[in-house]
């Protein structure tokens, strides 16, 4: 899985630009075992919420110039 290029976002339905973003593969599937503890939690808190608090998921691409700077 290339988690490093692609980030899964869940924004607010009601606070714009607030939510969660998380490292994920080309079809969205996050490997939980990277993830902190906190980061843990707020992905399943985040998959819970969807259409109460959050949207539905989207996957991005990470620009090459974010990837390169994260990189470091």
């Amino acid at each position: 899985m290339d988690a490093g290029s692609y980030e899964l976002r869940y924004a607010s339905l009601s606070v714009q630009g607030r939510g969660y973003v998380f490292p994920c593969d080309e079809s969205g599937a996050v490997d939980m075992n990277r993830l902190s503890e906190r980061g843990r939690n707020d992905y399943l808190f985040a998959r819970v919420v969807v259409g109460h608090e959050l949207g539905r998921p989207v996957v991005s691409p990470i620009p090459d110039e974010h990837r390169r700077s994260s990189e470091g």
